[in-house]
C-alpha cells in the first residue's frame, strides 16, 4: 500500500515536471505550484492528481517538485555570478524513474496526533504509529513523510519544538575537523582533553558495502545485463540506515560533551567541493567521497540549536600545515606540511608534538576567533580522549 502510494507521488512528480520543463524550453517562463496544481486538478484524461490518496498529498508533491525548480533557478543565478564553483552549467531537474518512487508528505491535516499515536486517513486501512517525540510536553506535529529507499520505505515524523534562546558569548568555545579516519576531532579553549571520535566504523562499513556491491553488479551484468537488483536495493538500504545511526549517534555525543563544558560557539571547519577535490588515495578517497559529510554537519546544526548554541562553519584551508602551539595564523605564508612527522603527529618548531587532527581543529577555532592562545592546552593535546560508538545493525532516520 505504501509503495503504491509512493509510486503515485512519482507519476504525478513526472506529470507536473513534464508541464513545468516544456513550458520553460518553449516559452522561457516558469510555471509556478499554484498554476501547476490547477492544471493538473483539472486534467481529465490522466488520472496522476486524482489517484493520490488525498488532495494535501498531491499538493505537497507539486510544493516539492516547485521547491525543486526554485533551487534550479537558484543555482543558475549564483552560477553566472561565480562559474568557477561548478563543474558545469546547473541542468534542470530530471523526471524519475518510470518504475520507480517519490516521496508521499501528509501533513497534520491529514494526520492526526491523539494519546502519542499519529492516526493516518482512513484510505491507509487503520495505519497507526506511535510518536515518541509525543512525550516532549511542547512538541507540535507537523507532517509525516513516506520515504521510499530501495527495497524498504521510512516513516519520518517531523515534528516543531520552540526556539531555544541563543547563549551569550561567554568566551568558551570548541572546534571541529572533519576527517575520515577520525570522523571528528573536538578541541575547546578551556584546558579540558580534546576528543578523537572515530570514523573506522564507517570505514568499515563503506569497505564491505563496495566490495559486496562489486560483486552484486558483476552477477547481475553476467545474469541479465543490469547493472541493479533487489538485493543490491537491500544491501544499500542497510549501509545507508548505518551510516545514518553512526552519525547521529556521533553528533549527539559531540553536542552533549560541549554542554558540558558550556560551550556558547562551536566551531566547524567547511571545504566547498572537498569531496570532488580530494586527493588522498584511490582507498581513501573512496571512503571520503561516500561519507555524508553535509548530513552530519547538518545533524550538528540543529542539535545544537536546540540548546542555544550557536554553529559557525568555516572553510579550513591551511589548517593541517600550521602550527598551533606556535601561535601561526592559518595562512599560506605559514603552511608547511612537512611538520607531520608522521601519521597523527604534528611537531612544533620548538619540537613540542600535538596530535595532527586536534592541531586542525585548534586552527579551525584559530580562523574565527584569532585570539585563542596554547597557554593551558598544550599540555592536553598530544593524547587526547579516542571514542569509538557502537553501530546498530538497524536504524532508521529518526534517531535523536
Amino acid at each position: 500500500m505504501l509503495r503504491e502510494f509512493c509510486h503515485r507521488s512519482k507519476n504525478l512528480y513526472n506529470h507536473g515536471n513534464y508541464l513545468i520543463r516544456q513550458t520553460f524550453i518553449e516559452d522561457g517562463k516558469w510555471l509556478r505550484y499554484g498554476e501547476v496544481d490547477r492544471l493538473l486538478k483539472a486534467d481529465a484524461e490522466y488520472p496522476d492528481y486524482r489517484e493520490m490518496p488525498t488532495a494535501q498529498t498531491a499538493q505537497q508533491t507539486l510544493r516539492l517538485l516547485d521547491k525543486n525548480w526554485a533551487s534550479f533557478f537558484a543555482a543558475i543565478k549564483d552560477w553566472k555570478a561565480h562559474p568557477e564553483k561548478y563543474k558545469g552549467r546547473p541542468k534542470l531537474p530530471k523526471y524519475k524513474p518510470k518504475n520507480g518512487y517519490f516521496p508521499l508528505v501528509l501533513t497534520n491535516q491529514n494526520c492526526k496526533l491523539k494519546d502519542g499515536v499519529i492516526r493516518f486517513p482512513r484510505v491507509f486501512q487503520g495505519f497507526t504509529v506511535k510518536a515518541i517525540f509525543a512525550s516532549q510536553p511542547d512538541a507540535v506535529f507537523n507532517q509525516a513523510r513516506i520515504i521510499p529507499h530501495g527495497g524498504e520505505i521510512d516513516l519520518e515524523l517531523v515534528y516543531e519544538l520552540p526556539e531555544v534562546e541563543e547563549k551569550a558569548d561567554n568566551g568558551k568555545y570548541a572546534a571541529i575537523d572533519i576527517g575520515v579516519d577520525n570522523l571528528a576531532a573536538l578541541a575547546w579553549n578551556t584546558g579540558e582533553r580534546p576528543v578523537l571520535l572515530k570514523g573506522t566504523p564507517l570505514k568499515s562499513v563503506n569497505q564491505y558495502y563496495n566490495k559486496q556491491m562489486a560483486k552484486r553488479r558483476s552477477i547481475c551484468e553476467l545474469m541479465n545485463g543490469r547493472h541493479s537488483s533487489k538485493r543490491i536495493a537491500r544491501l544499500t538500504a542497510k549501509r545507508n540506515r548505518k551510516v545514518e545511526d553512526y552519525l547521529h549517534k556521533a553528533s549527539r555525543k559531540v553536542i552533549d560533551l560541549c554542554a558540558e563544558q558550556d560551550v556558547s560557539v562551536l566551531v566547524v571547519g567547511k571545504n566547498k567541493g572537498w569531496k570532488q577535490k580530494a586527493n588522498l588515495g584511490r582507498r581513501v578517497n573512496q571512503s571520503f567521497v561516500q561519507l555524508p559529510f553535509a548530513r552530519f554537519l547538518q545533524m550538528l546544526q540543529y542539535k545544537a540549536e536546540s540548546i542555544g548554541m550557536k554553529v559557525v562553519l568555516t572553510e579550513e584551508s591551511y589548517t593541517s600545515g600550521t602550527s598551533f602551539l606556535d601561535g601561526e595564523a592559518p595562512t599560506k605564508d605559514r603552511y608547511d606540511k612537512s611538520r607531520r612527522v608522521y601519521r597523527g603527529l604534528f611537531q612544533a618548531n620548538d619540537g613540542r608534538k600535538i596530535n595532527a587532527d586536534v592541531n586542525g581543529a585548534y586552527q579551525i577555532m584559530r580562523k574565527v576567533f584569532p585570539n585563542v592562545n596554547a597557554d593551558g592546552i598544550e599540555g592536553v593535546a598530544l593524547r587526547p580522549a579516542v571514542v569509538a560508538l557502537s553501530m546498530s545493525a538497524r536504524c532508521g532516520s529518526g534517531c535523536a
